[in-house]
């Protein structure tokens, strides 16, 4: 070719450069290869003419590995507007590889949908790699491996982050395959102003004036932000030639390649990020398409971050608007209480947890739970809250307190939702009334679960109340009342059913736990063991509502501990427990005979345990089955100074007539109790009192036999029953 003359077509060049030109139309889901390309496709034209095929006629010529691949590339130079280049495979029809060819294509998109495009781009016939190179070849099949190895790990890991702290901390502990930045950083958008909010590798001081910019600043992150496109600077060179107001600033770090990438979240670009290399990277389109999927995860875990923070801090602030401050110290008592929401949603819940100043000088202890884990729960607690600190400033006794609580709730639940009276919901309450001059304390059950007592030794005892429905449930339920006397030095632990199933516990075996940490469990303050029993559930907690434990949970916990103060520092010499059984509740005998079993747990000798608890339940079936009015059992353990520990226990009843002896013959169903009582008791007695009588009985434990246990241990586990106990010594006539 002469000079001046006209160059030849196109066409022409390319055929004598064994290059063909191609075009796919994404709209029509058609591809048209030139005599060329269509050549090397293995598809050769016979008439000289283009060859036009569908998608899935393509898809049987090109490699299935080598097309997945493509799928990716091409969708990352859509998004970025850049060239799409790959190496594909071709197989003919038996599915052997009869060649490699480089394309390289350009995105051409009509209209503002980027799934509406046309590809035009060229095929040239390529040379494989030896052995020795194949590992450097983006398209081999360990580096796919191992890419995909990598995505899916980052993935989890960002997917498994559940603050912006450890967002960045697993961004920065990111090696990526075949090449890996030295430094990041992630950029965040507030208004017109790009921030830093973390960055990883970089000195504080260098990255100093890049953490508050405008967006209109000449910066490579900046451009991201406003156009949503990555930005890939492969040499210093090409950073200074494109940003010369930034690059005195990005020239201390000393980086060879840099690349900045959009984060985006629903169509909405939040911020960028930069990702520098100490070595000079070409950023192959496997390259750009690693660092883009890695920062479309970055930008969702930062998103989810963002949220998840926000639902913290909203969770905080309405925690400690609704849970009460437990105010100043109570003479005599000392208070602990913890709130701990569930780990799901907004981590707002319906349990909660009062303490009220009484007129009558005395205090008010409320624990309860609302149905639900819900945003409706939290609001109904809040209300019921607040209207049982009305009733109970008002002066009612507490089954007047519930029982007008009832009504509140039950009244508000057929207003709900717009007075749909379909999603009813219902609370569980335990309302204590306590003395802290004399410990007398006053219950009202609503569906709650029932207390448990700490006495000073350790010994723990389970208190049943009596109850009534939950609240909300029946405007007209009753709620009977429970006396029982806090000790100096005991402990009472109230709680939501949150401690006690939470790790798939049903109320057996979750009271178990709660009583080895209270056995067990620091008795100087309250607060080491209400966070000792927070611990023993889900590990360490913090004080009141400050921020949520770390893995999830299957509901709130709440609980109050109130301690009455012991009259001495030092150990308690015995315990006492008192119970009363009602003419209308028979079946609260079996509570009164496990009363007395869990008072005597470290007694060393079964048979007396056996025989004290026999005892106790045929002295109560006699008072209700012989007189009209209701038992009391008193029971005590304590230990003398000189001799062995005593058990005494005392049913008292408001009848005049006493016990006679009786001779039963052996069909007889009754007259059998004082012969028990004579066979089984080392001392026994009836006392008439001024209105009524009490039956009582003694036991001594053996001293010849093993010490008693610790609280907690198995009790009397290696007591030996072939030694005969002493006889006790005779205390005086009571």
């Amino acid at each position: 070719m002469r000079t001046g003359e006209p160059l030849p077509p196109v066409e022409d060049v390319l055929a004598a450069l064994a290059t063909g030109l191609w075009r796919w139309d994404n709209r029509a889901g058609l591809v048209t290869f030139d005599v060329e390309a269509a050549r090397l496709i293995g598809m050769p034209s016979p008439d000289g003419q283009p060859v036009t095929l569908t998608e899935s006629g393509v898809r049987a010529r090109f490699h299935p590995v080598d097309w997945n691949e493509i799928d990716g590339v091409v969708q990352l130079a859509v998004a970025e507007g850049t060239l799409a280049e790959a190496r594909l495979r071709i197989m003919d029809e038996r599915g052997r590889v009869i060649r490699t060819v480089r394309s390289r294509s350009k995105p051409v998109l009509h209209g503002d949908s980027p799934d509406s495009y046309e590809l035009i781009g060229t095929l040239q016939e390529v040379t494989e790699p030896g052995p020795g190179a194949a590992y450097r070849t983006p398209l081999t099949g360990d580096w796919r491996r191992s890419r995909e190895a990598f995505l899916l790990d980052a993935g989890r890991a960002l997917a498994e982050a559940g603050s912006t702290e450890e967002v960045l901390r697993v961004a920065a502990g990111l090696s990526m395959p075949g090449f890996s930045p030295d430094g990041l950083v992630v950029f965040g958008v507030s208004g017109d102003r790009l921030n830093i909010i973390g960055h990883h590798g970089q000195h504080t001081d260098a990255v100093s004036p890049f953490t508050d910019m405008d967006l209109a600043t000449d910066y490579p992150a900046a451009e991201v932000v406003r156009t949503g496109r990555a930005v890939y600077l492969s040499s210093p060179d090409e950073y200074q030639h494109r940003y010369p107001a930034a690059w005195p600033l990005a020239a201390r770090f000393q980086r060879q390649s840099w690349a900045f990438l959009p984060l985006i979240v629903a169509g909405r670009t939040i911020g960028a990020w930069m990702a520098g290399f100490a070595y000079p990277v070409s950023f192959t389109p496997d390259e750009r398409s690693v660092l883009t999927t890695v920062a479309r995860m970055l930008a969702q875990a930062l998103s989810r971050a963002v949220v998840t923070e926000s639902e913290r801090e909203l969770t905080d602030g309405l925690q400690q608007s609704m849970l009460p401050n437990l105010g100043p110290e109570i003479p005599g008592m000392s208070v602990a209480a913890r709130y701990v929401p569930t780990g799901g949603g907004l981590q707002v819940g319906g349990d909660w947890y009062d303490l009220i100043p009484l007129p009558t000088g005395r205090i008010a202890l409320v624990i309860g739970d609302v149905q639900g884990h819900d945003v409706r729960a939290a609001g109904l607690m809040g209300q019921l809250r607040i209207a049982l600190r009305a009733y109970a400033s008002e002066g009612h006794r507490p089954d007047g307190v519930l029982s007008r609580a009832s009504r509140f709730l039950h009244g508000i639940g057929d207003t709900a939702h717009g007075g749909n009276p379909e999603d009813p919901r219902f609370a569980t309450c335990l309302y204590v009334e306590a003395d802290p001059a004399t410990g007398v304390l006053e219950f009202a059950r609503a569906g709650h679960p029932d207390p448990a007592i700490r006495m000073a030794d350790g010994t723990v005892l389970m208190r049943p109340t009596a109850g009534g429905l939950p609240l909300g449930i029946d405007p007209d339920a009753d709620y009977p009342m429970t006396r029982l006397v806090l000790e100096p030095g005991e402990t009472l632990l109230l709680c939501t059913d949150g401690l006690i199933e939470t790790g798939g516990h049903d109320l057996d075996t979750g009271w178990a736990r709660l009583r080895k940490t209270l056995e067990s469990g620091p008795a100087e303050t309250l607060e080491e063991l209400a966070d000792a029993l927070v611990q023993a559930v889900h590990g360490p907690s913090s004080h009141h509502t400050t921020g949520p434990l770390a893995d999830r949970r299957e509901d709130d916990i709440a609980l109050l501990l109130l301690r009455r103060t012991p009259l001495s520092a030092g150990p308690s010499s015995g315990r006492r427990t008192a119970m009363t059984i009602a003419q209308a509740e028979p079946e609260r005998i079996a509570a009164a005979r496990q009363q007395l079993r869990e008072l005597l747990h470290d007694w060393a000798d079964d048979d007396q345990v056996d025989s004290a608890v026999l005892l106790v339940s045929e002295m109560a079936t006699n008072v209700l089955v012989h007189t009209d009015g209701d038992a009391l059992m008193v029971a005590e353990v304590a230990r003398s100074a000189e001799g062995p520990r005593r058990l005494r226990v005392e049913v008292a009843d408001a009848s005049d007539d006493l016990p006679h002896k009786r001779r039963p013959g052996e069909l007889a169903s009754s007259g059998r109790g004082l012969v028990l009582m004579e066979l089984l008791a080392q001392r026994w007695g009836v006392d008439p009192q001024g209105n009524g009588k009490c039956i009582w009985f003694e036991l001594y434990e053996p001293s010849g036999l093993s010490e008693p246990s610790a609280a907690g241990e198995d009790p009397a586990a290696d007591v030996s029953r072939e030694t005969e106990p002493p006889a006790p010594p005779v205390p005086p006539a009571p």
